[in-house]
């Protein structure tokens, strides 16, 4: 990735939004520490997340980004809608940003911080507080909530991150064999993913066998497949920080009964889910239909957290849009907007009755739920 993915009225029409935002909270300025939110705000794609940035946005005036000084070409190669201010490896981000904020004029004024990301150490927020003169307040989830509905721009992304998704699982799938090993496997999966014109993801791929299915985030090892297991796939293609993740169950050699029963309740449950998705709709109601198939086909006893949740921007170590998943789950009052996206997943493991597991990326766009990866659901024999 060598540019900025944003054109440059789509930047600006998001700082807009989020200099209304903070005036409705009656808040001279805002520091933006999460790194989704400053890719989001700026449009910078690299790896150089894993130390602090700070975005400084004020009313007035241009942003400031605050981070560290090797990273001065790339960010004024692809950053046009932010100033940079670099500090040196003796100093931190707090040092600097404390600076900018008195050269902004914002000494002594109402100024919110992003307090709940893990771009924000504890001891860099006390440090950039104790350096400066304001009044504090916490703006988390401000930018989040911009975030949760998608531009034509990135929808644009996604549909190109669930095309390498699908080539991706394809290639995987394609690779699963008895006597196939979890690395060659794995190895030709991230190879599909490339040549489709991937980026490198936040997450995975998972891909394990059988007998690790239940670590939920652990992947290949440097095992060999065998017939008769299953394997479970999990994964998503990237473009430009976005994700359009998808899962599936392989089996080995041949699949049994119950498991093909159970596929076949796990399909009607998915697609209660996308009909449940439509605007207005609230987001514990989605998961009662995914439920009320569930419950019909006997297995009210079996507990499922959600059925799904957001998805877009992620950087690493998640497809996930941060330290946090916003989820369809059983007890969640989110409304439901056109041009949301959801990773829906339909998972019934370990019911006792036969196991299967599918997952696709879903758009609801002025046409309704849109499922973006095509990857056949199976059941899926190798």
């Amino acid at each position: 990735m060598d540019r900025n993915p944003f054109s440059e009225a789509e930047i600006a029409g998001r700082l807009a939004r989020v200099r209304t935002l903070l005036g409705e909270r009656n808040l001279d300025a805002a520091v933006f520490a999460s790194p989704e939110n400053v890719f989001y705000l700026t449009g910078l794609d690299h790896w150089g997340y894993f130390t602090p940035h700070l975005l400084v946005v004020a009313q007035e005036g241009q942003p400031v980004l605050v981070t560290r000084a090797n990273e001065r070409w790339t960010i004024e190669n692809r950053v046009k809608a932010a100033a940079f201010r670099s500090h040196s490896d003796s100093q931190t981000a707090a040092d600097v940003a404390a600076l900018v904020l008195a050269d902004m004029g914002l000494s002594g004024k109402q100024i919110g911080l992003e307090y709940w990301t893990a771009g924000l150490s504890h001891g860099l927020a006390v440090a950039l507080q104790s350096q400066t003169d304001a009044k504090w307040s916490d703006v988390s989830g401000l930018v989040d909530k911009m975030r949760r509905v998608k531009s034509a721009e990135e929808q644009a992304l996604m549909r190109r991150a669930a095309k390498v998704t699908d080539a991706a699982a394809g290639a995987a799938i394609a690779a699963i064999s008895d006597g196939a090993s979890e690395q060659e496997v794995a190895a030709d999966c991230m190879s599909a993913m490339i040549r489709a014109g991937g980026h490198v993801p936040g997450f995975g791929p998972f891909i394990r066998p059988g007998a690790r299915l239940r670590e939920t985030h652990a992947t290949w090892g440097d095992g060999v497949y065998r017939k008769g297991e299953p394997v479970l796939i999990e994964l998503s293609g990237c473009v430009s920080r976005y994700h359009a993740p998808l899962g599936r169950l392989v089996h080995i050699g041949d699949i049994k009964g119950v498991d093909i029963a159970m596929a076949e309740v796990n399909a009607k449950a998915f697609d209660a889910v996308v009909k449940a998705l439509r605007p207005g709709a609230i987001a514990r109601e989605v998961f009662a239909a995914w439920r009320a198939v569930v419950d019909d086909a006997g297995l009210s006893h079996y507990y499922r957290h959600h059925c799904g949740y957001m998805i877009g921007v992620g950087q690493p170590p998640s497809w996930t849009g941060g330290n946090s998943v916003i989820g369809l789950r059983p007890d969640s009052d989110i409304v439901i907007e056109t041009g949301m996206s959801f990773h829906i997943l339909s998972w019934l493991m370990g019911t006792g009755r036969g196991d299967d597991f599918v997952s696709n990326t879903v758009l609801l766009g002025d046409g309704g739920a849109e499922l973006l990866t095509l990857t056949p659901a199976g059941p899926i024999v190798r």
